[in-house]
């Protein structure tokens, strides 16, 4: 599938970034998936978003430097994800610090009747994948929130097909287990 005429394509982006060093290029690279690497990095920071914007700047420096080793084997986004995985194992700091209790609603809040319910659960959820092993927490992330098939959520993760189906497997349950406690 070919990118509309008026949208250059990453591979396109990437040889202007390589050829003659284009840093609007490489702008341009991070722009449009910066969204998805930040939503990567928040999830699997726990919802630390301090945290997860260092880690996503550092992912960019780490791709800018070595853009001349994405092979184009995989999706440009993918290659991205394995160096935003590898940041975030490389920092990891232990235990998430998920709060006792649940952030207070704002005032204007309370109008809409489900979005208490909705702010309790996502923090539920939240809490959960904060207790994974952090990469349980990334193979679930990559699987069921970033749509990777688990080939590549394998590739991303450096790691053979059946260790991702097992992370997966073992987070799934995990949270399954820990959502049925939580009152």
């Amino acid at each position: 599938m070919s990118s509309p005429p008026d949208e250059t394509s990453d591979a396109e982006l990437i040889s202007r970034v390589l050829l003659r060093d284009d840093r609007r290029a490489f702008g341009e690279l991070v722009a449009r998936h910066q969204s998805a690497v930040r939503g990567l990095l928040r999830r699997l920071t726990g919802g630390d978003l301090a945290w997860a914007d260092d880690l996503a700047q550092e992912t960019f420096l780490r791709a800018y430097r070595g853009l001349r080793g994405y092979r184009g084997g995989a999706k440009f986004s993918s290659w991205l994800y394995r160096i935003a995985c590898n940041v975030f194992f490389s920092r990891d700091r232990g235990s998430r610090d998920v709060p006792l209790e649940p952030p207070a609603l704002e005032a204007g809040d309370s109008e809409e009747a489900a979005l208490p319910d909705l702010l309790l659960e996502r923090y539920d959820l939240e809490r959960a994948l904060a207790s994974l092993k952090p990469r349980e927490r990334a193979a679930l992330v990559l699987t069921y929130v970033n749509e990777l098939t688990h080939e590549e959520a394998a590739v991303v993760l450096d790691c053979p097909l059946g260790t991702l189906k097992t992370h997966v497997a073992r987070a799934k349950e995990k949270l399954r287990r820990q959502l049925e406690e939580t009152p």
